[in-house]
């Protein structure tokens, strides 16, 4: 999942350790590295932050500039500037008193269409369902068809209730009309599937509003696609901004040889990544730890 990150640090302590470079030399090093992390789908201000840095550590180094010395402040600057750069937070949903007791643990789905939210709210579900929980699916998408036709199949699968509104109906009063069962039949998680036009769509984003500030939810979900690149942090500030959310599911991370996308959505939405997609199967849904992912990654380092 990190091997364009690898690749390209590989690359610039290749260039940067064979011999002494002026200061005009390790800048050009520099911009070509802060490019290839923009590749590899680092957000540009964090590429920026994260050269600038490794360019005040060199400056001040009192060593030569070339070898194993290098290659030694150019981690350690890399891994404490992300680990003071992002939230180092876990988030745990799965055993949570306040999913046992009292009133429902109400979950609210956020993201852009075909990053994955069905799914991944059915792994939740899921998951909820193992843990001896009664969970209660809902579908707040009341505009598109294939939405409630989607979770429809999850929810058969899984032998879970399901509650849906007609098309054209208010997805707000269908997510409250849904809670308010919930409470009534002893369901002790709910989980709303939001729609998902466009980040940009400004009714998307007041409907969206609406629906969190008359169902007040639990824990708010932003789905993104690791395989979206640069356009998954794009999405992380406009829900960020617009709606807000509490952590972020990276989806896909299976098949994403970049590595990028948890760094620059937590980076740009100071809030933390909790879980990540690792399969299509129910499964495939495993808790991440930032702390972790960053050791891995500097461990995956040349």
């Amino acid at each position: 999942m990190m091997r364009g990150i690898s690749s390209s640090f590989a690359w610039l302590v290749d260039k940067a350790s064979k011999r002494e470079l002026s200061d005009r030399e390790i800048s050009s090093l520099l911009e070509e590295f802060e490019l290839s992390l923009a590749a590899d789908d680092i957000a540009l201000e964090l590429a920026e932050q994260i050269t600038a840095k490794m360019r005040e550590t060199l400056a001040g180094a009192k060593v030569e500039r070339f070898g194993g010395e290098t290659r030694r402040l150019l981690v350690e600057s890399f891994r404490s500037n992300l680990m003071e750069s992002l939230p180092m937070q876990e988030v745990e949903l799965f055993d949570m008193p306040s999913v046992r007791e009292g009133e429902p643990f109400v979950l609210m789905f956020i993201g852009s269409n075909g990053s994955g939210k069905s799914t991944t709210l059915a792994k939740f579900a899921h998951r909820y369902r193992q843990a001896s929980l009664k969970p209660m699916i809902v579908c707040a998408d009341t505009f598109r068809a294939g939405a409630t036709e989607q979770l429809a199949y999850h929810a058969s699968k899984l032998g879970l209730r399901y509650v849906h509104g007609k098309q054209g109906d208010d997805p707000a009063a269908v997510a409250y009309d849904a809670v308010e069962e919930a409470r009534r039949a002893g369901f002790n998680v709910v989980l709303i599937d939001t729609a998902g036009r466009l980040q940009s769509d400004v009714n998307l984003m007041g409907e969206l509003s609406k629906v969190k500030k008359v169902v007040q939810p639990s824990h708010v979900l932003l789905i993104v696609d690791a395989l979206m690149g640069n356009d998954s942090w794009e999405q992380a500030k406009w829900f960020g901004s617009a709606i807000g959310f509490d952590s972020a599911v990276v989806t896909k991370s299976d098949a994403d040889h970049k590595g990028g996308v948890p760094l620059s959505v937590s980076f740009v939405s100071k809030r933390p990544v909790s879980y990540v997609g690792t399969g299509q199967g129910y499964e495939d849904l495993k808790k991440f730890s930032m702390r972790e992912y960053l050791e891995d990654l500097v461990k995956a380092l040349p």
